[in-house]
């Protein structure tokens, strides 16, 4: 997801950055020689924002592991990990320095604007950077496309090996003002499957040697869907008589979960509501024969 974290941050300045209106004034690679190069020869200015280190955020770290459905199946995840990306971003001008031409002005203009973009940005969110529903925003990856990812810019502690940092670019390097931007990003982690899921629980009591005081009582676990059959998370849902008598309530959990409990083999009528949607209900017979428990909305 690194490279959707860079596409982001290059739509948004050329989105609101005066005088940048081509992916090539914007790019990532090193800003050493060959880079130099790339800025004459484009001849108008440009950023230089590069990623320069990786580190894990460990003020973030949870270990909180979900049970998430995937079509009749559930995988046991781990929560993802999170990673601060530290970049520099750097403006230049292809002008020589001439008595009457000052290159470093354009730059110091051209650095102060993408500074102003990332302050009123933050935290940076794809969909508020993308058009809703365009394919850029739909080609990001469901972690993060509608996520506030932190992010700190010019944070007061600095960049402490700028010095050692210019040194690397190359012989001809000189030293250049950044501004130093922190973005942490989630880091998808392996799901193990851990078998079919589970939507009808059948517990028997009884006193031993008597079955005539068996009792049974029922556990029900649906999902709470959407017209095109993602979750919806929060949605509230009720278990009610056929007549509409309530018994229980819940609410679905992150990923569009309910469960009921301590249930008798009977009738019941299921009804969800969420905000955007018209209320859905159903009438079914707990057991159900197919043990699907689903509410959809149209």
């Amino acid at each position: 997801m690194l490279d959707q974290l860079d596409n982001a941050l290059r739509q948004l300045f050329l989105d609101q950055v005066p005088g940048l209106t081509s992916e090539t004034q914007v790019r990532f690679q090193p800003p050493d020689d060959d880079w130099r190069t790339a800025v004459t020869n484009l001849n108008r200015n440009a950023l230089n924002v590069y990623l320069m280190d990786l580190r894990e955020n460990r003020k973030l770290r949870s270990n909180e592991w979900m049970d998430v459905p995937h079509n009749g199946f559930t995988s046991h995840e781990p929560p993802p990990g999170r990673v601060d990306c530290h970049y520099l971003i750097t403006a230049w001008s292809p002008a020589a320095v001439t008595p009457p031409v000052e290159p470093t002005i354009d730059e110091h203009l051209l650095l102060y604007q993408a500074l102003a973009v990332l302050m009123a940005n933050a935290p940076i969110n794809p969909s508020r950077i993308y058009p809703p529903g365009s394919a850029a925003l739909a080609a990001v990856d469901p972690l993060i496309r509608d996520a506030d990812l932190p992010t700190q810019v010019v944070p007061s502690d600095g960049f402490a090996k700028l010095a050692e940092f210019w040194g690397a670019m190359g012989a001809n390097d000189r030293w250049k003002p950044a501004v130093y931007l922190v973005v942490t990003m989630p880091v998808a982690l392996r799901a193990d499957l851990t078998g079919p899921l589970v939507t009808t629980r059948i517990i028997e009591f009884r006193q031993s040697g008597r079955p005539e005081t068996a009792e049974v009582w029922i556990q029900i676990g649906g999902t709470v869907r959407d017209p095109a059959g993602g979750p919806v998370p929060g949605a509230w849902v009720a278990l009610e008589t056929p007549a509409g008598a309530p018994l229980q309530t819940a609410e679905a959990n992150g990923v569009g979960r309910f469960t009921f409990g301590a249930l008798r083999a009977s009738s019941y009528r299921l009804r969800a509501r969420a905000n955007g949607f018209a209320e859905v209900a159903r009438v079914l017979s707990v057991p159900t024969e197919s043990g699907e428990y689903d509410l959809r909305f149209s």
